[in-house]
């Protein structure tokens, strides 16, 4: 089958450093057109990646009838309003995580992912993990079987670190231009100087929310229970009731020198526990442990058959794959919408 002409709007830290590298990479993608708004950085990062075509507004990208899809990586808000005018054209739409920065914007993206044809995905990168979904497994195996009893309790930690280790990021091409002002979305309630604290919090935690959901097949049903965050609106603990499974979420930065990222799923006799590894660590998956308690005691851990992959360009074949066989995108825009809704009940909770 011929390649997937894709069209690309952003030419900023992912988009260079993580997406159009795997794009390119892939042989069912032809990234044949981008856009950005300094047409200096979009002209040196055109030749960087051999892309034929450039425009210097997202809209020469919606009205290109020649791209089969869409993808953008931008800024937190403005993103969204891309991805709005993308999904109208009705073509399936790629975006970065977070969806929204509102429910208000969130709902705006819904309804354009109505046009017929368009089809939304979001980039919660660690759903395609090939670690991550080897842990899935399991705990679906464990559940079905009742071996390790009922699940009980979930802990996720995020405390953050390292990120890049080591990756290059001084190749980046740059711009002398600056970028426009952005609008200064966010929900109505919202006090203006919490905005900061609030967009840092939803851009970090929503990836762990989300992968909380995922490993419960919770879907939609998760509420907020309780919030305890300090002054910086960062550091703190939140707990949820997730597919009627009491979870914390313990966030804090940490200087550390790998990525202090990880889940564990409590089972009455047991645990899934997964180890995130630092995001920009090519081809490293996520460590899994299992621990097995009861009339014996045991640890495994077990490799996924994927064993040297990269999450993210994992996360972009299996967007090709669904375009091209209908299949559902792992992480919906209507799925990502849920974190949206928690985050701002946080929020809610935190400010009282």
């Amino acid at each position: 089958m011929s390649a997937l002409r894709l069209g690309y709007a952003g030419c900023g830290f992912m988009a260079q450093n993580v997406h159009l590298p795997n794009l390119t990479a892939l042989p069912e993608c032809e990234v044949a057109a981008l856009a950005e708004v300094r047409p200096d950085l979009g002209r040196k990062v055109q030749a960087k990646f051999g892309i034929p075509s450039f425009h210097e507004d997202h809209m020469g990208l919606a009205r290109d009838d020649s791209l089969d899809v869409l993808a953008v990586s931008s800024g937190f808000t403005t993103q969204g309003e891309i991805a709005i005018d993308f999904l109208r054209t009705g073509r399936p739409v790629f975006m970065e995580k977070p969806m929204a920065l509102s429910l208000r914007q969130a709902d705006r993206i819904l309804e354009a992912a109505q046009t017929p044809g368009a089809r939304l995905m979001v980039g919660y990168m660690k759903r395609h993990d090939a670690g991550n979904q080897l842990a899935l497994e399991r705990l679906r195996e464990f559940r079905r079987s009742g071996e390790l009893g009922d699940v009980m309790y979930v802990r996720a930690h995020g405390f953050c670190g390292d990120w890049i280790c080591g990756m290059d990021v001084g190749r980046m091409e740059t711009s002398n231009l600056p970028l426009p002002a952005e609008a200064r979305e966010g929900p109505d309630w919202l006090p203006a100087d919490h905005r900061p604290h609030y967009v840092n919090f939803l851009q970090q935690y929503c990836h762990n929310l989300n992968f909380m959901r995922y490993l419960l097949d919770a879907g939609d049903d998760a509420e907020v229970v309780a919030v305890d965050l300090d002054s910086t609106s960062h550091q703190g603990v939140s707990v949820f009731r997730i597919g009627g499974v009491r979870c914390m979420l313990e966030t804090g930065r940490l200087d550390h020198h790998r990525w202090d990222d990880h889940t564990q799923v409590y089972f009455r006799q047991g645990w899934v526990h997964t180890w995130a590894p630092p995001l920009l660590n090519e081809n490293l998956p996520a460590e899994v442990e299992i621990y097995r308690g009861g009339p014996r005691h045991s640890y495994e851990r077990p490799l996924p058959r994927d064993r040297w992959s990269w999450a993210y360009r994992r996360e972009m074949q299996a967007f090709l794959d669904c375009v091209r066989t209908g299949e559902p995108f792992l992480a919906s825009g209507e799925d990502a919408w849920t974190d949206i809704r928690l985050m701002e009940e946080i929020y809610r909770m935190h400010l009282g």
